[in-house]
């Protein structure tokens, strides 16, 4: 079996990279909102969190996709805050309303370590963009207590190339979403008019990293990236548009998850389109759109829809 990529990488190197990335954040820039605050001391910007994580919750989570959760769930630890704080968020108590709690490098690993004595498959990082220093630092105490579990990047896609390059040899599996094409619809719901350009090279990126996504012997995922993309009502997302990027210019063996279970929250009335639920019919106008564009590997979960 393969070993987890922050093993294979070593101690020596792995310290490295939590160096550098903690030296980032005395003028961050580690995200493509690039606030150049002092966040080591104290100073927050965009993402609203200083020198340590926050986190609002962890556990062995059951409603990820198949190739995680296996027989004993992932090992989700979700942070608090976001660099994207989209207008529609499921977890808008967490992403806009900060509920969580500070956590030394220390308390993190020891999560880690926790996770994996309950049996998960993976650490799976959800929201992880503006703590890339905590994470590899953490993972640096927890490699060398014993954690042999691969890590899991699980966000939102706003993510800058330099700083994904920190983590490469470090993460295992990468899981981004890709949310919209049109930057119009970006900048409306969270303020990023650049989201398709960023998205675009970060999956480059992190393809260039993992390649498609390998499965063990257990249909276990152990090494690639995974996709998702959440259909939004009116075809907001542009959804053929992310499907034929992915096939023509990532990989047409992308494992791909594209989710049904879209329903108005937090802000999401400040959009008319984003008012009202998702309905089956664009659903399915959705994934067909992205076989005819190519991909195939396709996340079989059943549909979820809301009724308003």
């Amino acid at each position: 079996m393969r070993q987890p990529a922050y093993i294979q990488l070593g101690d020596d190197n792995l310290r490295a990279k939590a160096q550098q990335a903690a030296q980032v954040m005395s003028c961050c820039a580690l995200c493509p909102r690039e606030c150049r605050v002092n966040r080591n001391e104290g100073e927050t910007g965009f993402c609203r969190t200083g020198k340590l994580a926050l986190v609002s919750s962890y556990n062995a989570h059951f409603g990820e996709e198949a190739p995680l959760v296996g027989q004993n769930g992932s090992g989700t630890i979700f942070f608090t805050h976001c660099n994207l704080r989209c207008n529609f968020c499921q977890n808008f108590e967490i992403s806009h309303l900060g509920q969580g709690v500070e956590m030394t490098d220390r308390q993190l690993a020891d999560i880690m370590l926790h996770l994996q004595a309950e049996g998960c498959h993976n650490i799976n990082f959800v929201t992880p963009s503006h703590v890339v220093p905590q994470i590899l630092a953490a993972t640096l105490l927890a490699a060398r207590d014993g954690l042999s579990i691969p890590l899991v990047y699980n966000t939102g896609g706003y993510d800058k190339v330099e700083t994904l390059a920190l983590l490469d040899g470090v993460i295992d599996i990468y899981m981004p979403d890709f949310k919209f094409w049109d930057n119009a619809v970006a900048e409306k719901t969270c303020q990023a008019s650049d989201y398709r350009e960023v998205a675009c090279a970060a999956l480059r990126e992190m393809y260039r990293q993992v390649g498609d996504l390998e499965m063990d012997e257990n249909n276990l995922a152990r090494r690639g990236l995974l996709v998702r993309h959440l259909v939004l009502p009116g075809g907001l997302a542009g959804t053929r548009r992310v499907m034929r990027f992915i096939a023509q210019e990532i990989s047409r063996r992308t494992y791909v998850n594209i989710m049904s279970q879209y329903r108005p929250c937090g802000l999401a009335d400040q959009v008319e389109e984003l008012a009202r639920p998702l309905s089956p019919e664009t659903f399915r106008a959705a994934v067909q759109a992205a076989i005819e564009e190519g991909i195939t590997r396709l996340d079989n979960r059943r549909p979820i829809f809301f009724i308003k």
